[in-house]
């Protein structure tokens, strides 16, 4: 028995099923507006005591809770497996460990602005309040630690929102800091939209940090203006690769592959759109589309595979209909193509789209599932001016022989970070965050602890 689970699964919620098999793996809360704001309440008066403890106090508490997750990485692990449909849940668990000791190590000191004898201006970084964090169904426990550990550590109280899809994990997250922090520091409130539209327009919300799409954040920005809750929003990106002549396609063809693949596409910062000189196209599709016959497909209980399931119908049905738009407009699937329906009903199988441009839907949309284009380019000039035009620009990856050269290359992209023959790494020290209609704001190290902060300039 799962006592993570146990502990958060409600005889009369709304049930919550297993990506992969579709069996009901709990039942989560279904909480009010009421409810919500009894705990925004509730997070104001605590938030206070909060601050007043220190930074040293508030990192000790957050390394304690690092320990417990590691403590309890199977336990919740199986968790984000079974709603998510994510092979290594716990390694997920573990990653939010790590992230939440760097946050609570990265230094933040008062800056000296001017000190020259007759006075003395320092810049300090204090609280903000109670800080909303709205998160979505494919890292759910990871994203929520992104959120809430930079938080906690700057003296904020936090209220939650899960995503409906992965209620139970990040329920059963917040368990965990329960047991570590003074009373409602954290708390996680799961519910239906209306409860996510209450939260963005709260009063008593100083501060907003969102991942997810582009359309949910435009939402969350027009709820939060009344009363200009600070905001950072991570939003959707459909990240453009470029491939460029001279490349070693056996040198890049694994990272290529799981640039895009990775957690079965679902992914913020997946690589989405591929674009390849004519000199290695053909040998670029075909390693591309080896590697996605070769990976193993299944439920992520079975450690032994690689992919696994598209997390929910709606998805799946995004994923479907950008594949036959595809099919339909003469796109060459080189690999997939179809659903996996004898592994289950969310399952689809890895797809290579070549032959395909701009203007085709699984080109201009983000996929957000085992599916990969590849549009052929002849000049690098073009194809920086496609990968630029469209309105996200959350991540983008160059690959080719000379670092230099494809430096230059990665200047003139219209993203927020740029990988050089790699794709989607990120790091709990490296700032993270997009532009355009990516998003604005930035997450991790030392630039995600001032973002959640207000600043105050003291002048003697």
């Amino acid at each position: 028995m799962n006592a993570l689970l146990t502990s958060v699964s409600v005889p009369d919620g709304r049930p919550i099923l297993d990506a992969a098999t579709r069996a009901e793996v709990g039942r989560a809360p279904v909480r009010s507006v009421a409810d919500l704001d009894r705990a925004i309440d509730a997070a104001r008066a605590a938030q206070p005591g909060w601050a007043a403890l220190g930074h040293a106090e508030r990192s000790r508490l957050l390394h304690l809770i690092a320990d417990d997750l590691d403590a309890h990485a199977e336990e919740l692990g199986e968790i984000v497996t079974a709603e998510q449909g994510k092979i290594d849940g716990a390694g997920e668990v573990h990653g939010a460990a790590h992230w939440l000791r760097a946050a609570a190590d990265t230094a933040l000191d008062p800056q000296v602005l001017r000190e020259d004898g007759a006075s003395r201006t320092e810049l300090h970084y204090v609280p903000l309040g109670v800080v909303a964090s709205i998160g979505p169904w494919n890292f759910p426990v990871m994203i929520s630690v992104w959120h809430i550990a930079p938080a906690l550590r700057m003296g904020n109280t936090v209220v939650m929102k899960p995503s409906e899809n992965t209620p139970l994990s990040v329920l059963a997250l917040a368990e965990i800091f329960r047991r570590h922090l003074p009373a409602d520091v954290v708390t996680a409130i799961s519910g239906d939209r209306g409860v996510g539209a209450a939260l963005a327009a709260h009063p008593g919300i100083a501060k907003i940090v969102f991942t997810g799409s582009t359309p949910t954040g435009r939402r969350i920005v027009e709820s939060s203006a009344h009363n200009l809750a600070r905001l950072t929003l991570e939003l959707g990106g459909n990240d453009a690769g470029i491939v460029l002549p001279g490349t070693d396609v056996s040198a890049i063809a694994d990272r290529l592959f799981w640039g895009a693949f990775m957690n079965t596409g679902q992914v913020c910062a997946a690589l989405k759109r591929l674009y390849v000189h004519d000199s290695v196209y053909d040998d670029i599709v075909a390693a591309l589309a080896e590697r996605a016959e070769a990976a193993p497909m299944g439920s992520g209980h079975d450690k032994s595979n690689r992919l696994g399931p598209v997390q929910n119908p709606a998805q799946f049905d995004i994923v479907t209909r950008l594949v036959e738009d595809a099919r339909a407009r003469g796109g060459r699937i080189v690999t997939g193509g179809e659903p996996a329906a004898e592994l289950g009903p969310l399952f689809y199988r890895a797809t290579i789209v070549a032959d395909v441009e701009d203007g085709a839907a699984i080109v201009d949309e983000e996929q957000f599932g085992p599916v990969l284009p590849v549009v052929r380019y002849s000049d690098v000039d073009d194809a920086v001016r496609r990968a630029n035009g469209t309105e996200q620009g959350l991540g983008a990856s160059v690959w080719g022989p000379d670092a230099d050269e494809a430096a230059a290359v990665a200047q003139r992209l219209d993203a927020g970070t740029v990988w050089i023959n790699q794709h989607g790494g990120v790091d709990p020290s490296i700032p993270f965050g997009g532009t355009k209609a990516s998003g604005y704001g930035l997450e991790f190290g030392v630039e995600g602890l001032k973002a959640m902060a207000a600043t105050k300039v003291i002048r003697r």
